[in-house]
């Protein structure tokens, strides 16, 4: 999982149609994110952190550019 579908499925819980509606661009750009095909401009993050911030969820910027956890570490952490 890249950081945009992190940020998309477990913070914003949208679909890709929602966060490309936030981020003021198309469902297959964000698409084209998530695949790593394409990065977002600063004026998208700016405004998909806009949209994080706006539902009340907390924020780190880092969160753009640090890849997610991995789910396999997770669970070894939890075993």
């Amino acid at each position: 999982m890249n950081a945009i579908r992190r940020i998309r499925c477990e913070i914003l819980q949208l679909t890709q149609a929602e966060l490309a509606r936030a981020a003021g661009t198309t469902q297959a750009t964000v698409s084209r994110w998530e695949r790593d095909e394409a990065e977002p401009s600063l004026s998208e993050m700016t405004r998909i952190r806009a949209r994080v911030k706006s539902a009340g969820l907390p924020w780190d910027d880092a969160w753009f550019f640090e890849p997610p956890p991995s789910t396999s570490n997770r669970k070894a952490v939890a075993a």
